[in-house]
């Protein structure tokens, strides 16, 4: 079957992410009620899904995507309105699974897609909750583990001895979450003592483990220090608006600690870096830190 598969990638190369965009839709639709469900600590199998009038939704208005365009964002039951992150999270997940699907070997991508899904579930949940559930980081992590040593060329390990090669893309991987939680939990603590109160939680810690597992050290170093550029460029306009609008009166001493103080998930920029490292930028990540060490004579 998997040489029929093979034989059909060579005749057409869009086949396959063409294919990947349905089941990222499909996939989508399923972490929609991931994010909702596990905060709130809901099976995500039953029940079905449903209104929250409490009617079931058959599934010809549950089709991923098209059943919100076609119902304009309404419920069929009740006329309650569905928010449009619905189709978004679907059209998201769609997109990157293509997105892996061109960008890796079917095998690499098809692992790529499940850390995809991850991804997504932790940002929304995070935005929604300040939260990173263990099962996405912890879990992550160690499904990782045991996805580097089934498949070696998730971390470009290539041996004449597959057990060689299973040795040490499982041994990359370790060294990817080790370095890339203690990266994060050594900058926290000196932000800590620096500035006299958390700068990072501790799902942040994990989280960045469960990045660095699956791309490697180098991979867990970019989401870091990646992560920590694009929460600096796409909020710093949002701090500079918040600023400039808080009023000019007496009122403003009160706006101020609000603006200072504002709570803001790093899951979601991690993740971010995480993404944009694994669909390419690992290339020219990966060929920076080589020659960081031949200039050091490493």
């Amino acid at each position: 079957m998997m040489h029929s598969f093979q034989f059909l990638l060579e005749a057409d190369p869009l086949i396959f992410p063409l294919l990947s965009l349905g089941i990222g839709a499909l996939v989508g639709s399923f972490l929609n009620v991931c994010i909702y469900r596990i905060p709130a600590g809901q099976s995500v199998i039953t029940p079905g899904s449903h209104c929250a009038c409490g009617k079931s939704i058959p599934f010809y208005h549950n089709i991923p995507i098209f059943s919100w365009c076609w119902l304009r964002g309404r419920a069929h039951c009740c006329q309650a309105r569905f928010s449009i992150r619905y189709p978004l999270v679907e059209l998201l997940t769609a997109l990157l699974f293509a997105a892996s699907a061109w960008m890796h070997p079917p095998t690499v991508a098809l692992l790529g897609m499940v850390f995809i899904a991850f991804l997504i579930c932790a940002t929304f949940i995070d935005l929604d909750h300040m939260i990173i559930p263990d099962r996405f980081s912890m879990g992550g992590m160690l499904l990782a583990l045991v996805a580097s040593t089934c498949v070696p060329e998730l971390h470009a390990v290539e041996a004449n001895i597959m057990l060689v090669a299973r040795i040490h893309a499982g041994l990359e991987s370790l060294m990817g979450a080790l370095i890339g939680a203690g990266l994060v939990y050594w900058v926290a603590a000196l932000a800590e003592r620096l500035f006299g109160r958390p700068a990072m939680g501790e799902g942040d810690v994990k989280f960045v483990g469960f990045i660095g597992a699956f791309c490697g050290w180098q991979g867990a170093v970019f989401a870091f220090f990646g992560g920590a550029l694009f929460g600096t460029v796409l909020l710093l306009p949002w701090l500079l608006y918040l600023k400039c609008r808080a009023p000019n009166t007496s009122a403003e001493s009160e706006a101020a600690p609000a603006v200072a103080g504002l709570q803001v998930p790093f899951g979601p920029f991690l993740a971010l870096a995480g993404l944009t490292y694994f669909l390419g930028l690992n290339q020219y990540v990966d060929l920076y830190f080589q020659q960081v060490a031949l200039n050091f004579g490493l």
